[in-house]
């Protein structure tokens, strides 16, 4: 096999190894059935096992309660900034969302097609370079719910902190999915994308509460509504198969790493050690985030020019550093360091850091 290099991608992003070979082995002839899982009946046997383990892994690995749903929906993220007022909104309700960057301002301007919808914080005065603190989100009367965006994967903040608000949290969790615990009593709706820290794009994992999934608004079409997708068990039509088949497999293998408490420290000490680099360098690289607000996966930082950062992903390239330009609207450098991202990962980059700056002084 070709060297496996070190890929810092936003997402799709890196996965186990153990999991893409063990996915490469089953492809084609799933458990002796003579076809591939991806070839098969969505509603036979073999992927029902595989849908229903998928299940209760993320209730195991995740602490999710008996009194939510958990599904597994086509579209990503981008579908649930419409589906989640589309659902939630009723007539005289408002819906306060926290504006911390570029994915929050995208769930804002769908949300405002779909009802009333207020900004219960700007991030826009202190350019995002952070998330707000309890007492700065103001709430409105008649509010539904607030929804925030818990790690913003372009500009790398995230909220340290849950807030403590009077009205139910809805939560994007695209990009920290199980990289840390919830508290679900807080929330009555949860969702991210998959091809973060859960396996390939295609898929987001939807986890409602189940009063709130049933009360819902009933008049939009029967795949947006959330308590047909949950009578149905994500099976209202065909599913996103194989994210759902790739998702188990990444489970189980978090759960054979010690779970979210082994994944939350894990993220602690990857990003300690590249913020260490950053914060050491004397100014040669600078985060442009807020201590308290910094990424635990989505690491920014800046060189002393555009110049130099041009050379420096150049370089990284050509070391099997990959993927670590920053996102187009913001520029810079971006390391994406999610669940499956080894510590060694992190270390070669710090040590390509160092060498850099020796190399290119400012």
């Amino acid at each position: 096999m070709t060297e496996r290099l070190h890929n810092f991608s936003a997402g799709p992003c890196t996965l186990p190894l153990s999991v893409l070979e063990e996915g490469q082995a089953e492809f084609v002839d799933y458990h002796g059935a003579g076809m591939s899982l991806i070839e098969m009946s969505h509603r036979g046997k073999h992927f029902v096992a595989v849908h229903d383990e998928a299940v209760d892994l993320v209730r195991t690995m995740f602490g999710v309660p008996d009194e939510f749903d958990v599904l597994f929906l086509q579209g990503g993220a981008t579908l649930q900034f419409a589906m989640v007022p589309m659902n939630l909104l009723m007539s005289g309700q408002k819906a306060g969302y926290i504006n911390s960057g570029t994915w929050a301002k995208g769930a804002i301007a769908d949300a405002k097609h779909y009802g009333d919808v207020y900004t219960a914080w700007d991030g826009a005065d202190c350019n995002y370079s952070r998330m707000p603190s309890t007492d700065e989100i103001e709430i409105q009367p008649d509010t539904r719910y607030l929804h925030l965006t818990s790690n913003e994967t372009i500009g790398g903040i995230r909220f340290s902190d849950w807030p403590q608000v009077d009205v139910p949290l809805v939560g994007d969790m695209s990009s920290d999915y199980m990289s840390r615990p919830v508290p679900w009593e807080r929330f009555d709706l949860v969702y991210g994308g998959a091809q973060k820290n859960l396996g390939p794009a295609g898929m987001a994992l939807v986890i409602i509460r189940k009063s709130v999934a049933r009360e819902n608004n009933q008049e939009i079409g029967r795949y947006l509504r959330y308590d047909i997708q949950a009578d149905k068990g994500s099976m209202f039509n065909t599913p996103p198969v194989f994210p759902i088949y790739m998702l188990g497999k990444v489970l189980k293998w978090m759960r054979d790493q010690g779970g979210v408490a082994a994944m939350e420290r894990q993220a602690d000490e990857k990003a300690g050690r590249l913020y260490g680099a950053i914060d050491q360098s004397d100014g040669y690289y600078r985060c442009p985030v807020d201590a308290g607000s910094r990424s635990v996966m989505n690491v920014v930082f800046r060189l002393p020019t555009e110049e130099l950062e041009k050379v420096f992903l150049s370089g990284a390239d050509a070391a099997g550093l990959l993927n670590l330009k920053g996102h187009r609207s913001v520029g810079g450098i971006r390391a994406s360091i999610y669940n499956a991202m080894p510590l060694g990962g992190v270390d070669a980059l710090t040590a390509f850091m160092s060498e850099f700056q020796s190399a290119h002084p400012a």
